[in-house]
């Protein structure tokens, strides 16, 4: 299993460098930035955020948790997909979402709310066929591309995740994405919703094991497990601006670092490969060194290999 570090919503973006090689240091295999334009807080840009900590980590993967990709031009986001895989050497790894959950964000750059998944879709299309090198031609409902060529384009192709919960999402995951990436699941409706895109990942002609499995989790650990709880729901409410109280149980990762072992293990057997561990408390320093001194190294000794 690989497991991930998010930069965590609220933070100070000049401590990602610093955040990075920590998560690089502590043993997390990759590292993760999310964005908005515009959220109920401060929030980062994944390709700057990732840029920086690409910069400043050797080793450790990179992945954008989630990209909102309506809000670019899609020649410019596949400009920018293809900068960062360069100068990373490799190691980003692109996650799509549509947004949604804060309209006027789409209001200021000119997107219609409603036009979000088409423009996702076209824009998946683009990057596919741009990244891909060589000369391009498309001529789409919001992209026009006439004989031109994205250079430089990486020697690697960054894998895409597709995140999301619902079917546009999963259908989407099934055409384009390497990975389905799911936040807000428990691992049963997990389990259920990766079967659902692999089953139509094959009537794409796409091998249904060739779509991996990972999950976002809101996440905090601490020794004293009801503060832990009271922690990721103040936290995941404040950030959504709505009340969490009743979906704790069901949709946050919390808990002592024996309890949040265990419920990693359980969406392990559900089919996810990787995990995003998403510090959601005050204190997200403690967090973080807690979940790694005491949560990756019984993920290890599980028998969980990374992939």
């Amino acid at each position: 299993m690989r497991v991930g570090l998010m930069f965590p919503p609220g933070a100070d973006p000049g401590e990602i460098p610093a955040v990075a090689r920590r998560a690089e240091e502590a043993g997390f295999d990759f590292f993760c930035c999310g964005e908005h334009v515009f959220f109920h807080g401060p929030i980062t840009n994944a390709f700057v955020g990732l840029a920086a900590a690409a910069g400043a980590t050797e080793r450790i993967g990179l992945l954008s948790a989630l990209t909102i990709l309506p809000v670019y031009p899609a020649a410019l986001a596949a400009k920018l997909v293809a900068t960062l895989a360069t100068v990373s050497r490799g190691r980003f790894e692109l996650g799509v979402g549509v947004g949604g959950e804060h309209p006027p964000e789409f209001e200021a750059v000119g997107v219609p709310l409603a036009e979000r998944g088409r423009r996702t879709d076209e824009a998946l299309e683009v990057l596919a066929r741009l990244l891909a090198g060589g000369r391009v031609t498309f001529r789409g409902e919001f992209t026009t591309i006439e004989d031109q060529e994205l250079q430089p384009v990486p020697d690697r192709r960054s894998p895409v995740w597709v995140g999301g919960r619902r079917g546009a999402a999963m259908r989407r995951a099934a055409r384009h994405g390497d990975g389905w990436l799911p936040y807000l699941v428990t691992p049963r409706q997990f389990a259920g919703s990766l079967e659902q895109v692999r089953e139509l990942a094959g009537e794409h002609g796409r091998r249904p094991e060739d779509v991996r499995g990972g999950v976002y989790l809101w996440s905090t650990v601490d020794t004293d497990g009801d503060r832990a709880r009271r922690e990721v729901v103040s936290s995941v409410s404040e950030l959504y601006n709505q009340d969490f109280e009743g979906y704790a149980d069901r949709y946050l990762l919390f808990g002592t670092p024996a309890r949040v072992r265990e419920r990693l293990a359980e969406y392990a057997v559900a089919g996810a490969e990787s995990v995003i561990f998403a510090p959601a408390c005050a204190d997200h320093e403690r967090a973080i060194d807690l979940f790694a001194t005491e949560v990756l190294p019984g993920i290890r000794e599980r028998g969980v290999s990374r992939v």
